[in-house]
């Protein structure tokens, strides 16, 4: 496992590792570090949109859609503490290169309190 912090905002908000790359999404749900990409074709998963009538993440790419709350149950572990998320990625590998990536307006929410 690598234990590995970034930004939760602006530059620096995604990591590159050999177990893929990462950001961290905030929804109305709740906020969750996400792979970047799309685990069925490796679409910009980061870019996506949350359809409202069934709660699900879609892919722009092929619109193959995951609900929010199963992308939070197997949501790589972390914390955040201000701007900065500190999370456990599924590598052994130590080399990460901190990136930034654009976000979705629905990746970029504050949650709801609750």
């Amino acid at each position: 496992m690598l234990v590995v912090s970034f930004r939760a905002r602006g530059k620096q908000n995604c990591v590159e590792t050999a177990a893929g790359t990462f950001v961290y999404a905030r929804t109305a749900q709740g906020s969750f570090v996400l792979p970047a990409s799309c685990p069925h074709r490796g679409g910009p998963l980061h870019l996506g949109a949350i359809d409202p009538a069934s709660g699900r993440l879609v892919c722009p790419w092929h619109e193959r859609g995951t609900t929010v709350d199963r992308w939070m149950a197997r949501a790589v572990p972390a914390v955040r503490r201000a701007n900065t998320v500190t999370a456990v990625l599924p590598t052994d590998d130590t080399t990460c290169v901190r990136t930034h990536r654009p976000l979705s307006r629905d990746l970029d929410q504050v949650p709801l309190p609750g």
